[in-house]
């Protein structure tokens, strides 16, 4: 995908993973890792940026692990793109020519509304790919 990293590929799927648990319950890493198959380590630093930027909370200790600290519906997708990637919606055209300026502002400005996606919309998605891979002989 052009311009999204496999962190933020990665940190959707962990958020998914987190957002199916019962009651936002508290999982552990290796718990997420396994589930979501994403690499522990790098794993580790996802959980740690999202949630210094506030999308999760952790409990220290041997019952401990991460859980959502908003529900998913209130998480979008363009939250995680720009916690996690450069800033691929700043304004910063870099060109003098008016015409190209306002070509770029509409191209970001379009961009940034196809990710305000609430990461909720995921189920209806698995829902669609569980029904296309539901056939029979």
């Amino acid at each position: 995908m052009i311009g999204i990293s496999s962190k933020t590929i990665y940190a959707v799927a962990a958020l998914e993973e987190l957002g199916r648990s019962s009651d936002r319950k508290v999982l552990k890493i290796k718990e997420i890792a396994a589930n979501a198959n994403i690499p522990q380590n790098f794993l580790e630093q996802i959980l740690l940026e999202l949630k210094k930027q506030g999308l999760l909370s952790s409990i220290k200790g041997a019952h401990g692990g991460y859980k959502l600290a908003k529900d998913l519906k209130d998480i979008t997708l363009k939250d995680v793109v720009i916690i996690l990637e450069s800033d691929i919606f700043s304004n910063n055209s870099q060109t003098d020519n008016p015409g190209l300026k306002l070509f770029w502002d509409d191209l970001r400005s379009n961009v940034s509304q196809v990710f305000e996606i609430p990461l909720s919309e995921l189920k209806n998605y698995q829902l669609k790919a569980n029904d296309t891979l539901n056939y029979s002989i």
